[in-house]
Formats: structure tokens, C-alpha cells, sequence
């Protein structure tokens, strides 16, 4: 009753007209106040990820584009894609700056990223994660056919293109040679890339070049297309040494036939892409982006054929750093 003898008071001292506006503008701002409330968790909800991949002729920007459209579908508000970059060393610095939220890197530069070793000698990036390995790069070492070289024993006194200076290649040669008792101070040391020691080989500039990639490798085909090759092999017992000393590194074979004219399988090592994070990626999201990509794998198959090789299976083959945590329950399962 005192409710409504206030009501009667207010409208004889301010008219209906004047109540019943006051009133609709206090149903609008409910609204509104409701309608910003309903939309701020509609955002709440919305998860955003950028991957890292790599140049846009490589492999790592169809299989990163891939992840993304996969992750699209399979998780609720997700919005992620995939950008073009200068692929492994940058990819770790841009989830060191949170500039990207995933990248497909090395697994040898991820390894030197969280142990501050190699190019990040004194920069070391502790937070990083991983989410999986995916398939392996072989370190392919191609001599000519004539050179005389049948062996890694046999590059003393040699000129040897061990990759582009402070690059994963130039690691990795290293690492191989020293393995065989090999330094820099044994041979003479040609910093090239890959195009750059195709040529240098094809034009007898260079006995041996190194080259990590997944084969067949465009840069040995050229040459093979050109002058008969030879691959060097990596023994079996000496890439166990490697693995002892190097996690990162996996036993590979380059089946006979892969180049034209060389028709011998060859032992090499590998290094693997994978898929890391950093620790702010938490542990339910990265098991949903691991259930998403590898329950659609059918989808980086048909992106690159490289794709046919990343298997759940072998998804912690090579696993240089330590996993998220719902990434690393999803693939013990």
C-alpha cells in the first residue's frame, strides 16, 4: 500500500507522461546493461591462436594452414590462423615476444631456445612447450659420385658447405662430423645455403654439402638432375652416440632410388618439426589442440605429403623440451 500511495504522489508531482519515460528509459538501460553483460562472455569464450609457420613455398605454411582450418572445426570459439615467417629461429623469438601463440620450429633450435645453446647462447627461452613432434627433416649429406668420398672419414683435407653460418644445418653438420672426429679446423669450412652449395657442388666449388630437409630435397634433385650423386652415410652406431648427446636426433634411412642415379639406401639422422607453445598455453587447451590435430590427420595429409608421416604414434619421437600437460596426457592415453 505504500508502494502504490508513492506512485500516486509521484505521478501527480511529475505527470504520466513524464513517469512512464522514466520508466522506458530504465527498461533500456537494463537492456543494454544486460546485452553488454551477455556480450562480454561471448568474447570471454572466444579463444584466438596464431601459428608460426614458415615461408610461403615451404612445407611448414600448408601443414600450419591446415592445423588451423582443423582447429577451427573441432574446438567451440576458436579462431586461429596461420601466418608466413622466417621459420625456426624466428617462430622462437615471436612466441618468446607472444606475438604468435604456436609454431612449427625444429626440434634441435627448440633445444638450444630452452638450454640458451647454439644461436641462443645467452638468450635462453625457458617457457617454451611442447605440443608434439611431427615429422622428420634428414640431414642429407651429398657428395658427386666421383668425388673419391665414400665416407664422412674421408672430408679431411675437404671442402665441405656445412650450411648457411649460425643455421640448424650448420648445427647439425657439426655435430655430425664431431661425432666422427671431424672439426672445422680439419676441413675448409664453406657457410652456404642450400641453393648456394647445389651450385657450388654441381660447378666442383665444394666436395661435400649438408642439407636437413625432408627428402626428396629440391636442391639434391638439381644436382642429381645434373651430375651423379652420392649420399654419405651416417652408421647406425654412430648415430646412437648422437642421440646419447643430442635428444633431439632420431635414426632415419634414405631408401635407394630417392635421387636419380644413387640407388643405395643410406642411414642418416633426423631432426624433427614439431609443434611448441609456451607456458601460457594452458594444460586443457593444449590437450584440445592435440585431440584436434591428430584425430584429423586426414587434413595435413591431403595439405603436403609430408603430412602422411605425422602419426600419433611418433607424435613424442624427438621431444627436445619438456610437454604441456594436457598435450602429453593426450598422446600416454
Amino acid at each position: 500500500m505504500l508502494y502504490e500511495r508513492e506512485v500516486n504522489l509521484l505521478m501527480k508531482k511529475t505527470g504520466f507522461k513524464k513517469l512512464a519515460a522514466l520508466c522506458a528509459l530504465l527498461m533500456i538501460a537494463t537492456l543494454a546493461l544486460v546485452g553488454c553483460g551477455g556480450g562480454e562472455k561471448k568474447s570471454d569464450s572466444k579463444k584466438f591462436i596464431n601459428i608460426a609457420t614458415g615461408g610461403t613455398a615451404g612445407t611448414y605454411y600448408p601443414i600450419g594452414g591446415a592445423m588451423a582450418e582443423i582447429l577451427n572445426k573441432a574446438i567451440p570459439g576458436m579462431n586461429a590462423s596461420a601466418q608466413s615467417t622466417g621459420a625456426s629461429v624466428a617462430n622462437i623469438n615471436m612466441l618468446k615476444d607472444g606475438s604468435v601463440d604456436l609454431a612449427i620450429v625444429q626440434n634441435d633450435i627448440t633445444y638450444y631456445a630452452s638450454n640458451g645453446a647454439e644461436m641462443f647462447k645467452d638468450k635462453k627461452v625457458d617457457n617454451l612447450r611442447g605440443i608434439a613432434t611431427l615429422y622428420p627433416e634428414t640431414c642429407q649429406i651429398v657428395t658427386l659420385a666421383d668425388s673419391g668420398i665414400e665416407t664422412i672419414a674421408d672430408f679431411r683435407g675437404r671442402r665441405i658447405a656445412v650450411g648457411a653460418a649460425g643455421s640448424g644445418t650448420e648445427a647439425n653438420a657439426r655435430q655430425i662430423m664431431e661425432t666422427y672426429g671431424i672439426t672445422y679446423s680439419d676441413i675448409t669450412v664453406q657457410y652456404l645455403s642450400f641453393g648456394e652449395a647445389a651450385n657450388a657442388l654441381k660447378d666442383g666449388n665444394v666436395d661435400v654439402a649438408f642439407v636437413t630437409a625432408g627428402f626428396p630435397t629440391a636442391a639434391i634433385q638439381d644436382i642429381a638432375s645434373q651430375r651423379r650423386v652420392r649420399l654419405i652415410p651416417v652408421e647406425p652406431d654412430k648415430a646412437d652416440l648422437m642421440i646419447a648427446k643430442y635428444p633431439f636426433y632420431t635414426k632415419a634411412n634414405i631408401p635407394a632410388g630417392t635421387y636419380a642415379g644413387f640407388d643405395q639406401d643410406t642411414s642418416a639422422v633426423s631432426i624433427m618439426a614439431m609443434l611448441v607453445a609456451t607456458d601460457k598455453m594452458d594444460d586443457a587447451l593444449g590437450g584440445e589442440v592435440a585431440k584436434a590435430i591428430f584425430t584429423n590427420l586426414e587434413r595435413l595429409q591431403s595439405a603436403h605429403s609430408v603430412g602422411k608421416l605425422i602419426t600419433k604414434e611418433g607424435a613424442m619421437n624427438g621431444m627436445s623440451i619438456k610437454m604441456n600437460g594436457g598435450a602429453e596426457k593426450f598422446f600416454k592415453k
